[in-house]
């Protein structure tokens, strides 16, 4: 099996959850979230943020992490924080969301050019977007948009990844700059798996819950 497709994978069963679940958000799609940002951000940590330190300068390595983040901040504004689980679409609404589709795929684009053969940051990514996938195709559904357009947005959104990984594995030009964007996407990975922990739960027994998946994600992470 093709680590690479994994990513699309990701896409084909938070869809087919979203159809079953018929609920914009369960508690279990949280609890699904908290772990996917737990376990992304320990994979950063144990897997991706060691290699780029080891062949870029300290400080610039720092440098551009935060360019990262900053570039993520710049996508929210026009997502408005899809890229976490925050989805806000008008339902009394017909126009594309052609905002929220660019940065989504920007963000799915970049995302895909740390994996590897050798690594594993292909986990961390296709736990990442299930709970993604699922959230945003319960809002579509929801909405007043055909279903080409619906079909149209998660095809596209599915293949951005894929065509990120594939450009930083065989375009020899991304070959002397695929330290410098993973950092960036290390800085984009840190504010969306540090934005969904941080997010306070409903509820005490919730927090418990949240606590649990959120160690376990990180344990698994650490032995995968």
């Amino acid at each position: 099996m093709n680590k690479f497709l994994f990513p699309v994978y990701a896409i084909i069963i938070g869809v087919g959850i979203a159809f079953l679940t018929k609920n914009k958000k369960t508690i279990g799609t949280k609890l699904l979230l908290s772990f996917s940002g737990a376990f992304l951000l320990a994979l950063t940590l144990f897997d991706l943020l060691p290699e780029v330190y080891e062949h870029l300068d300290a400080k610039r390595t720092g440098l551009f992490i935060m360019c990262g983040i900053l570039l993520q901040i710049i996508l929210e504004f026009f997502s408005k924080g899809a890229e976490h689980g925050h989805v806000h679409i008008n339902k009394t609404d017909t126009q594309f969301p052609w905002l929220l589709f660019i940065s989504l795929c920007i963000h799915s684009f970049l995302e895909g050019f740390p994996i590897h053969q050798h690594n594993d940051m292909v986990y961390g990514v296709f736990i990442h977007k299930i709970p993604i996938a699922v959230l945003i195709t319960a809002f579509l559904l929801q909405s007043r948009f055909t279903k080409a357009q619906i079909v149209g947005f998660l095809v596209v959104f599915a293949a951005m990844t894929p065509l990120g990984t594939f450009i930083s594995n065989n375009v020899s030009f991304t070959a002397q700059y695929i330290d410098v964007i993973n950092a960036i996407v290390i800085g984009i990975f840190l504010h969306i798996s540090t934005t969904i922990l941080f997010e306070s739960g409903e509820g005490h027994k919730f927090n418990l819950s949240k606590l649990v998946v959120i160690c376990l994600g990180i344990l698994i992470a650490y032995f995968i």
